[in-house]
């Protein structure tokens, strides 16, 4: 099991306002996920010491390689 680290960018919308915001999140744990944002819904581990307001969530992707 790797420990590498992925930067992923999230992009919420608020109120017609729009702002991203960046997390470093366990490579390994987006492997089985056909969708970056599925599996920031449906993994625990992802997420475990963030908060993500889910319903103001449009776009996740993955930054860089």
């Amino acid at each position: 099991m790797s420990s590498d680290k992925v930067k992923v960018r999230l992009l919420f919308a608020d109120s017609g306002t729009f702002y991203q915001m960046d997390l470093d999140v366990p490579g390994d744990s987006l492997e089985g996920y056909d969708r970056l944002i599925d599996g920031l819904q449906e993994d625990a581990n992802l997420l475990k010491d963030t908060y993500l307001d889910m319903d103001r969530l449009c776009a996740a992707w993955r930054e860089g390689g």
